[in-house]
């Protein structure tokens, strides 16, 4: 396939890719506090307070990573069935589904340009 053609091919899966909820559940994973949350909830669903013990940060601090983790949807939250005030924070499979095809999908475009790239340097040369 002549370059050209790769490099539209490539603009077109990038266009139709839901960037920007990529971008949102990449920017959630950039924080290391963030991905402890996320590492804790894989346990099981856990109380702010909890999450927040375990992870060593203040109730404030928990909060503020709890509204970006729901907003870029890694989490979503249920109000315990006897206290609405009681929130359960639990991971949602979603955006990370999304993550994995796209990096999956990335992976087959390097493989391939490697495979070029190495098909193009073992090419006898002309004298």
């Amino acid at each position: 396939m002549k370059l050209a053609a790769q490099r539209t091919n490539v603009r077109k899966r990038l266009q139709s890719a839901p960037s920007a909820s990529l971008d949102q559940t990449l920017s959630a994973l950039a924080d290391r506090q963030r991905r402890q949350v996320i590492e804790i909830l894989r346990e099981k669903p856990r109380p702010a307070g909890e999450l927040a013990r375990l992870a060593g940060i203040s109730a404030p601090a928990m909060s503020r990573h709890l509204r970006t983790l729901r907003t870029s949807g890694l989490v979503a939250e249920d109000h315990g069935g006897l206290d609405a005030r009681v929130r359960i924070y639990r991971l949602t499979p979603e955006p990370m589904d999304a993550l994995k095809s796209w990096l999956e999908e990335t992976e087959r475009l390097w493989s391939r340009q490697l495979l070029s790239f190495k098909a193009h340097i073992e090419k006898p040369r002309r004298k």
